[in-house]
């Protein structure tokens, strides 16, 4: 039972950061916003990003022309998996 969730959640972590991973590539090929595929991948990634990004609005890094929220969503979302990963460690 501890692997399988273990591995649920690690599967769950992987496919968010794949589809943030995709949402920044997607960014930088011109398919526009009326894409189905970027339509999709900002409806998915968008409630990860968007605190990240008010936070990142708000410090020295928000006047920067690059955006770095998905670079922090993944480190944190790393982090929230290994918590997760040892809560399921500490259940068992």
């Amino acid at each position: 039972m501890q692997i399988v969730l273990i591995q649920t959640v690690n599967t769950f972590f992987k496919l968010l950061e794949f589809l943030i991973l995709a949402r920044v590539i997607l960014s930088w090929i011109p398919l526009g916003r009326n894409n189905a595929l970027v339509q999709m991948l900002y409806i998915l990634t968008e409630p990860i990003l968007s605190p990240i990004r008010s936070l990142l609005d708000k410090s020295p890094l928000g006047g920067m022309m690059l955006d770095f929220s998905a670079w922090f969503a993944m480190i944190l979302l790393y982090f929230v998996q290994m918590i997760l990963i040892n809560i399921v460690l500490g259940l068992f």
